[in-house]
């Protein structure tokens, strides 16, 4: 059985990726997606959105991520996908399932799931650009409005040399309401030979059983599910035998990686982003965690990054200490009183 960490725009960001996967349980990340238009992407833009292509393509607690790409123009996406996938070696993934207006309105994501000819022609270019050692990987929805073309997307892809494909159990149309449809999924999986990833609305353990169950996957996908219980792989895991992993996560081990979700987030983020995203993830937790309502409602009201460190030393007695962290140039240290700069 595989777990593997979704792309989330504006959620699951390199940040996020480094402390989910310092929990554990999770075999593989891929990343946000990157807009291709029609230039060719220098590698500092790649390195500035998925960092850990500076480190073998492993966050720090060693799990590999893999790029995930989003366009249109077959021969663009195709030459990007060369460039990154020469910079770490662990493969290329390819967006067919944002649900963004935005992304929708300029022919990406989830509005090419009505071109499986084009869907063809992208997977094959980039299929040719990537070294053959390297995994070129796939992600769609069940459809643009409707999931009537699902299986014939499945098999544009499979025919245009993906390796996997995941399955987002549900049309853009849908967006993210369940439920997700994950006998659908299985629909799929029964057309195509390359191997199938369920994902969509695992929330829970028995969330997982019963995609596992309707969809017949073994391997599964997992996106604001884990964001709200950061053990949820691992729970997952601890059901299926594995004796290496317990499940569960008590709230106050997770206090920890909070403060240290905000470290790297001072360090990395634009000085109005930062409490924003503190706030967004202890709106999620606030599912798993009765502890986290206190805290959402605590810091909802601040916008002064300072205001927040004091908030987590009033309340929790910790303080913000020198971040610990990698860029593309390598770990680096920063003391509390720059954190705020």
């Amino acid at each position: 059985m595989s777990l593997i960490l979704a792309p989330m725009e504006g959620l699951l960001d390199f940040i996020l990726r480094d402390i989910l996967t310092r929990v554990g349980g999770v075999d593989r990340c891929v990343s946000e997606f990157i807009r291709i238009t029609d230039t060719l992407l220098p590698e500092r833009v790649f390195l500035r959105l998925v960092p850990e292509l500076a480190h073998g393509g492993l966050t720090p607690a060693g799990v590999p991520v893999r790029p995930q790409l989003l366009g249109s123009d077959p021969v663009c996406v195709a030459d990007n996908a060369a460039r990154v996938a020469g910079m770490a070696g662990t493969g290329v993934d390819l967006n067919f399932g944002c649900p963004t207006q935005v992304v929708n309105r300029h022919c990406g994501g989830a509005a090419l799931l009505d071109e499986p000819e084009l869907l063809y022609r992208i997977v094959a270019q980039v299929r040719r650009a990537v070294p053959a050692g390297q995994p070129v990987s796939a992600k769609m929805r069940l459809g643009l409005h409707d999931d009537r073309c699902a299986e014939e997307c499945a098999l544009a892809i499979e025919a245009g040399g993906a390796s996997e494909l995941v399955v987002h159990a549900r049309t853009k149309a849908d967006g993210y309401r369940p439920p997700a449809y994950w006998h659908r999924v299985y629909d799929v999986a029964q057309v195509v030979r390359l191997p199938v990833i369920a994902n969509g609305e695992i929330w829970s353990v028995a969330d997982a059983q019963a995609c596992r169950a309707a969809s017949g996957c073994q391997a599964l996908m997992l996106g604001r599910g884990m964001v709200a219980n950061p053990a949820l792989a691992l729970e997952i895991l601890a059901l299926q035998g594995r004796p290496d992993q317990i499940g569960g996560l008590p709230w106050n081990a997770l206090q920890p990686l909070l403060l240290e979700f905000w470290r790297l987030a001072c360090q990395h983020l634009r000085y109005d982003q930062r409490t924003g995203r503190l706030k967004q993830w202890l709106n999620l937790l606030r599912r798993t965690y009765p502890q986290a309502q206190a805290a959402f409602d605590a810091v909802r009201t601040l916008h002064d990054p300072s205001d927040v460190d004091a908030w987590f030393l009033a309340a929790w007695g910790l303080k913000p200490g020198p971040v610990v962290s990698f860029t593309p140039d390598g770990p680096t240290r920063r003391s509390p009183d720059k954190m705020n700069a």
